[in-house]
């Protein structure tokens, strides 16, 4: 096999096509970015299913908008990816708290060996991360469910992205970072990812606060059971890629990763149905079944590439009862986060985190034949201390970072975050979306002189030039 290419600093895109053949110098190691690239497509998976999946969690009223924001939420966060938020993230001239603008516009990423691995171009190492990134982000907007106006919520995620997202990222995963170099040990993105996902997601729906007249008891079950099982599905496949890739390269340890992935999912869905089955006097529930396979993906997510088959069953397996058995958090908080973001992926990510410390092993971390072993693990109980540095650091500046971000935003003249009462009562759906199957568009252009035909379901609308009632 060919030697890895090395980086240049004199020639940081990797070389002038014009003038010789950049793909020279990974002759031997294609398969390695060939396999990211593909796991890149699979991750992509995940962002329309978290989409279906929070659309048949919802009510009917507001279904759509859900399905609107996936797409929307991984357009915005391509732009800010490429404008600078792989600079802020990865740049290799990085402080130990984030990047700087050395790759601004992606200016120098190119065909050059990436940050990540040297036997990936960076252009490949780049476009990986960033469905990363939106994955992220499209998880954080569940948290305004219901309530949150659209493009106040896609002007959040860029910033979200840029603030929080691109600073956590570059603690764990920049070789500069605090976090890289303390080191703690999170394999796919058990901090950046869902930690801090479920703690913005939280503070977004504290920001926003509850939602009016809500009868709990019929919202507790979903308008569509078919959606969340076809979205879990997509997410659980996509999920091959988001960890079985995350080695960059094409090892025994991806392999393993994607095997201890499909583990954990499904040790998850045995721990939530047993506690459904024992809660509920021997009945089943597929949402909690769905629910259970979520909650392991994201406990294995840091742990992946650091432990044993059977051990990803016992994190799965672990992490889904803990989440199950919180149920009632939501209740215990007073906080209307209905999508449950904070519970699957908030605790369960600090679960993962915390018993990776416990569970991780050096053997498994070399089984890439690249990563050095790491001092601190198999047992030795400073690792533990370590991963809550970790939870603790990301729990916090994630939160409260966020709920800075949001009043900031709630309080910018003509910003409205959250839509109004009559909106709501109507639905996201009706009040902000064209209805494509008869062609008539909905006006709420003055919900204050127009409240009572809203809220009587006379609301104004437009067919060609013509409105009626």
């Amino acid at each position: 096999m060919a030697d890895a290419p090395v980086y240049n600093v004199s020639t940081p895109t990797g070389g002038d096509p014009l003038k010789v053949d950049v793909n020279a110098q990974y002759v031997g190691v294609e398969w390695n970015y060939t396999y990211i690239i593909l796991c890149s497509f699979i991750v992509w998976l995940i962002i329309p299913g978290i989409g279906l999946l929070y659309s048949g969690l919802a009510r009917r009223k507001s279904a759509l908008a859900l399905l609107f924001q996936a797409f929307m939420v991984v357009a915005v966060i391509t732009f800010q990816w490429i404008f600078w938020g792989y600079s802020l993230t990865y740049a290799r001239d990085a402080s130990p708290f984030i990047g700087t603008l050395k790759n601004f516009g992606l200016r120098g990423v190119m065909v050059a060996p990436s940050p990540g691995s040297t036997d990936l171009p960076e252009i490949v190492f780049c476009f990986y991360q960033l469905l990363f990134c939106a994955c992220t982000v499209m998880i954080v907007v569940g948290g305004a469910f219901e309530r949150g106006n659209m493009i106040p919520s896609l002007i959040f995620s860029f910033c979200w992205a840029t603030v929080v997202y691109c600073p956590l990222a570059c603690w764990t995963w920049n070789s500069n970072g605090w976090l890289y170099n303390l080191p703690s040990l999170d394999f796919a993105g058990g901090g950046p990812v869902h930690i801090a996902s479920g703690w913005s997601a939280l503070a977004y729906a504290f920001v926003l606060g509850k939602r009016k007249n809500i009868d709990r008891t019929s919202h507790a079950k979903p308008h569509n059971t078919t959606l969340v099982f076809l979205g879990t599905a997509l997410i659980w496949f996509g999920w091959f890629g988001f960890n079985g890739g995350s080695t960059l390269n094409a090892s025994v340890r991806a392999m393993l990763a994607a095997f201890n992935t499909n583990t954990a999912a499904c040790t998850g869905v045995l721990g939530w149905v047993l506690v459904d089955y024992i809660k509920h006097r021997g009945k089943f529930s597929v949402v909690g079944a769905c629910e259970g396979a979520i909650a392991g993906l994201v406990g294995i997510t840091p742990a992946a590439g650091f432990v044993s088959v059977w051990l990803a069953a016992v994190i799965g397996f672990l992490t889904s009862v803990i989440c199950a058995l919180l149920q009632d958090i939501n209740e215990w908080l007073h906080i209307d986060e209905g999508m449950d973001v904070f519970k699957l992926h908030g605790i369960g990510g600090m679960v993962g985190a915390f018993l990776t410390g416990i569970f991780a092993s050096q053997s498994i971390a070399a089984l890439d034949g690249v990563t050095e072993a790491t001092g601190g693990i198999d047992g030795n109980g400073v690792q533990v201390g370590k991963q809550l540095v970790e939870v603790c650091a990301i729990s916090a500046y994630s939160f409260v970072v966020s709920c800075i971000l949001l009043y900031i935003l709630k309080f910018i003249p003509g910003m409205q975050l959250r839509v109004h009462e009559e909106v709501e009562m109507v639905g996201l759906d009706r009040a902000q979306f064209i209805d494509e199957q008869i062609g008539e568009r909905v006006l709420l252009d003055d919900l204050s002189g127009s409240s009572s035909s809203v809220l009587d379901g006379r609301v104004p609308v437009v067919v060609g030039s013509q409105e009626k009632k």
